[in-house]
């Protein structure tokens, strides 16, 4: 191919341009001498804009907000907020994942019954536009920037985790420095003040302690929750979501209306690993570094998820769809399985459809590979993940993919980012054309960011001359697959809403009620339980009904017999209290780990009315010892597993029932064949499920789950089939999430 001409060469993205162009000509089929084409296209890439384009773009987090007009949390961004998509696409409608649950966020849905609002706040200072800012307060261009700077400065004001003080809350302009307070226009400083004042000491709405909080999600919620009214219970309708985000778009100067949380129902993710295990929420799949791929995604919701229509009047109406670099399984997904979303993005075959990639691995979601079962993700994954999940597969969603073309990145940043554990999701090109789609590399990073700080970031004004090409592009070259409309896939797996789940808050409340009746000594394992349960919140209400209080036991008072184990926390059935040994509670991780296995321990309460061992000292069994325990009676056992449960998980753990005595149980061992009782093994097995980090012995015993079973030899198959029988078990009975089992 030809260079685009000389004169175009001139313009500081014309070549640029040309690359991107040359890339998707020479992936589309032949359609005779494209030298004229090229030039032609990049002329009126470069000279015109799409203000007739109605575009959708969905997503979540950092990388919606940064592509839509940068991201606000840097602190230059006030120079130059006036970039991106918004500039590129005046008609913009922007659908936001709402099922965030850390920081700030995680902090609100303890308190509050809404759904997750952090990214909206970032996706609203991302939409502020010039000419809305100088129409509503008359100000002009360096008005217009210094009012983002007082802007981005409240909205991004963090709360230290020891804030008590409402009083910046009832006058948020108190946070920008003295200088840049006078760059707020009044009504806008008077709105934001009395929306802090409604949350405040006094006001009319929840009284919110503003420690560890973002102020901008604070003068959201107090947005929404005042919009809803004081006569409303439960969580804010949708009309009262759209009111409070509206609002507050106007006075910050994003265009009102473009803006959609994708359901005002509030929900939390269930992520299913390969093993098995099933958790929920989306800190999860960070914190736990399970090292294993996500096999299914699920939404629970706690009620049928509401949809508001102008989404779908957007998405019927759109000609061009756009799905944002972010989260895998965190930000998109959960938005098309919702399924008004998910059906009329299929109905709408005029629209090109991108699907934007990701520059890095992300840690617990892309950095295990499902085909591979190992470490790195290609871009043909990311798109089966989507077919893995999504009601109806991947077809009908997606016709392009957008990836950072990363070749000429030099090595010496790639190994900076592994370091911090980030590895590059490359383009597999054949892989992802195999699957019908159209790969698309193209320089969406900005080249002077690298060049001066070494940091590989999606540039807004980048990414938006990217998808202005291609757009343009397809009106000439026709960019989608030709054929019929693909047959929606039925079946597909965790394509589903679940809608058996409680609002956060309420879990977060029962909880704290629950443990109001325990004793803890010292008090902090009051506030440090509180904690466990909100990260884990598997944890199941009727769990805490077994166990009295905790406590934190010295040496002179650790009465715990290391004839069985060695682990520092358990349960004691005598005064049922869970039992921490000074020595782990030096350490938070540790702590938590042991009052977890403790806390896993009470469920099976005083099961046992004996244990002992028995040698074997008959010729016929030299050399062998039996484990055995007597049950206690039904009646007698305060546990939280019914007699037949009970007897299923001792055989899960190799504790064969007496067919003389059926409150009989024993295990034969060898004298140097080592065994975990079945107690300290529900325990630990309890706290590893909700956290490997918590329970390294047991991320050892599990480790064989990580092999394919294809390559095993009978004896391990065997013990493999057990082990993930235990998982199912939990999963399933002490857990009880309904899940369809697919591996």
């Amino acid at each position: 191919m030809e260079r685009v001409l000389s004169s175009m060469k001139n313009s500081k993205f014309g070549e640029y341009v040309d690359h991107l162009l040359e890339a998707v000509i020479n992936r589309t089929a032949p359609r005779g001498d494209y030298r004229n084409s090229i030039s032609h296209l990049s002329r009126e890439i470069l000279a015109t804009a799409c203000p007739e384009a109605n575009v959708v773009i969905f997503g979540g987090g950092t990388g919606l907000s940064t592509v839509l007009g940068g991201n606000s949390r840097l602190e230059d961004w006030p120079e130059n907020p006036f970039v991106g998509l918004k500039q590129e696409f005046p008609s913009l409608s922007v659908v936001v994942c709402t099922t965030d649950d850390g920081g700030s966020t995680g902090r609100l849905l303890r308190q509050l019954p809404i759904i997750g609002i952090g990214d909206i706040r970032k996706v609203l200072l991302s939409l502020i536009l010039r000419e809305n800012l100088q129409k509503a307060y008359r100000l002009d261009e360096a008005g217009s920037k210094l009012a983002v700077g007082v802007i981005q400065t409240i909205f991004n004001h963090r709360f230290p985790s020891e804030a008590s003080d409402h009083r910046l809350l009832a006058n948020p302009l108190l946070v920008a420095p003295e200088p840049l307070r006078k760059h707020c226009p009044l009504p806008l400083a008077d709105l934001l003040g009395n929306l802090g004042a409604y949350i405040s000491s006094g006001g009319n709405g929840p009284l919110i302690a503003p420690e560890g909080h973002c102020l901008g999600n604070l003068l959201l919620a107090a947005a929404i929750l005042s919009s809803a009214g004081r006569g409303q219970s439960g969580p804010p309708d949708s009309g009262a979501v759209s009111r409070g985000i509206r609002l507050l778009s106007e006075a910050i100067g994003a265009t009102p209306g473009l803006l959609y949380p994708a359901t005002t129902t509030p929900g939390q993710l269930v992520l299913k690993y390969s093993n098995g295990i099933a958790v929920r929420g989306q800190c999860k799949a960070a914190a736990t570094r399970r090292l294993l791929p996500i096999d299914q995604l699920f939404v629970e919701c706690a009620g049928p998820p509401h949809v508001d229509q102008g989404i779908l009047r957007a998405i019927e109406k759109a000609d061009l769809i756009l799905f944002a670099p972010g989260s895998l399984y965190t930000s998109i997904m959960p938005i098309l399985q919702l399924a008004p979303i998910n059906r009329a993005i299929r109905e709408n075959r005029k629209a090109l459809k991108i699907l934007g990639a990701n520059f890095w691995v992300q840690a617990g979601e892309t950095d295990i590979s499902r085909r591979r079962r190992n470490r790195g993700f290609h871009v043909s994954e990311l798109i089966e993940a989507y077919d893995n999940n999504v009601q109806g597969g991947y077809q009908g969603l997606f016709d392009v993919v957008l990836s950072a073309n990363l070749e000429h990145i030099p090595g010496d940043v790639i190994g900076n980012y592994e370091l911090e554990g980030k590895s590059p999701i490359y383009l597999d090109r054949h892989r992802v054309e195999d699957l019908g789609l159209l790969p698309v590399e193209a320089t969406i990073y900005s080249p002077e960011r690298l060049r001066i700080d070494n940091v590989i970031h999606h540039d807004p004004r980048h990414f938006a001359l990217a998808v202005r090409a291609l757009f343009v592009a397809h009106r000439h070259l026709n960019l989608k697959r030709e054929g019929p409309p693909p047959s929606p896939r039925p079946g597909r797996r965790g394509g589903f809403l679940r809608t058996d789940s409680p609002l956060l808050f309420s879990y977060h409340t029962e909880a704290v009620e629950a443990l109001a009746q325990k004793s803890f000594h010292p008090q902090r394992l009051r506030p440090i339980m509180e904690n466990i349960l909100w990260e884990n919140r598997d944890i199941r209400i009727a769990h805490l009904n077994h166990f009295e209080g905790a406590e934190i036991i010295g040496t002179d008072r650790w009465s715990r017999s290391k004839e069985w184990d060695n682990v520092l926390g358990y349960y004691d059935p005598e005064d049922g209290l869970l039992k921490v040994h000074a020595h782990a509670a030096k350490d938070p991780d540790h702590l938590c780990a042991n009052l977890l296995t403790a806390l896993g321990e009470s469920l099976l309460g005083r099961y046992i009315e004996t244990r002992r061992w028995v040698v074997l000292e008959n010729g016929d069994f030299w050399g062998m010892r039996r484990y055995e325990i007597r049950l206690n009676s039904v009646r007698d056992r305060d546990c939280f597993l019914d007699d037949q449960a009970l007897r299923r998980y001792l055989r899960l753990a190799r504790m064969l029932e007496s067919p003389r005595d059926p409150l009989l149980f024993a295990i034969t061992l060898n004298d140097r064949e080592g065994f975990i009782p079945p107690g300290l093994l529900f325990g630990l097995l309890y706290a590893w499920y909700l956290n490997n980090a918590y329970a390294g012995i047991m991320e050892h015993e599990m480790s064989l789950l990580r092999r394919p079973p294809e390559k095993l030899i009978p004896c391990q198959f065997e013990e493999y089939r057990r082990k993930k029988e235990l998982i199912r078990f939990f999963r399933d009975v002490v857990f009880m999430h309904a899940v369809a089992d697919t591996t």
